[in-house]
C-alpha cells in the first residue's frame, strides 16, 4: 500500500529557485506539489483553485505581498496549514519575526534536498522543526521527563528574547549587565542544546512559555 503523500506548495518570486525546488521536492516520493506561487497574494489565489498543502514553503522577501504578511494571513485564514520559512541568510530578526506570524520553523535555502525534505517531514509530524545550524537536535518539549530546570531569571530572559529588544536592551530591562545577560544565553543553549537565539524562540513558542 502506497503511503499518503505530503502535500506541499512553494511560494517564492524567484521562478527559477522555485521551480527547482518543486522539481526537487516532486522527485521525492513522500511528497507531493500542489501548487506554486510567486507571492502571498498569489497564494491567496491559489488556495482557492488547488487542493490545500499541509506544508507551505515561504520565502520571506517578496514583491507585492511578503512572507510575513502571507504567514500571517495564513494563519488567520488557513491555521492547519505549517508553514516553513525559507531563508536565505542566518537572520535571526528576520526568522523570529517570521515565527511570531505564524511560522512553525525555518530552512536555508542552501540546504540540500534531503535536508529539506526532512524538514517538510519533521514540521508536518511534529509542528516545528529547526536547521541544525540552529540547533543540535529537534526541540525537546518541557513535557519530557529530561525537560531542563530554569532559573527565574533564565525563564525571564527566554521570554524577552521572544521580543525586538537587543541583548543590550534585554539587559537594562532586567537591570543587570550585559556580560551577565551573555552568561543567562550560555546557560540556556548549554542546557537546551540550542546555538542561536532563534532557537530560543522556537523553545518557548513549542513549549508555551512564550505567546504572541
Amino acid at each position: 500500500m502506497e503511503t499518503e503523500k505530503i502535500l506541499i506548495a512553494i511560494v517564492d518570486d524567484h521562478t527559477l529557485f522555485r521551480n527547482g525546488v518543486a522539481g526537487l521536492m516532486g522527485e521525492f516520493n513522500e511528497l507531493k506539489v500542489v501548487f506554486e506561487a510567486e507571492n502571498g497574494q498569489q497564494m491567496q489565489y491559489a488556495l482557492e483553485k488547488h487542493t490545500l498543502p499541509q506544508v507551505m514553503l515561504m520565502d520571506i522577501n517578496m514583491p507585492v505581498m511578503d512572507g510575513y504578511d502571507a504567514t500571517c494571513w495564513l494563519k488567520k485564514n488557513y491555521p492547519q496549514i505549517k508553514v516553513l520559512a525559507l531563508s536565505m541568510f542566518e537572520d535571526d530578526k528576520a526568522v523570529i519575526k517570521m515565527i511570531k506570524c505564524g511560522a512553525s520553523g525555518y530552512v536555508l535555502k542552501e540546504s540540500r534536498p534531503k535536508d529539506l525534505l526532512e524538514a517538510i517531514k519533521t514540521i508536518h509530524t511534529k509542528g516545528v522543526y529547526i536547521n541544525e545550524l540552529v540547533s543540535g537536535k529537534l526541540i525537546r518539549s518541557v513535557t519530557d521527563d529530561d525537560a531542563p530546570d530554569f532559573t527565574k531569571k533564565e525563564l525571564e530572559f527566554l521570554k524577552l528574547c521572544c521580543s525586538e529588544l537587543t541583548y543590550k536592551e534585554i539587559a537594562d530591562k532586567m537591570f543587570v549587565s550585559p556580560r551577565t545577560v551573555d552568561n543567562y544565553r550560555e546557560a540556556l543553549f548549554l542546557k537546551l542544546n540550542l546555538k542561536s537565539r532563534t532557537g530560543l524562540v522556537l523553545y518557548a513558542i513549542q513549549n508555551q512559555i512564550f505567546t504572541f
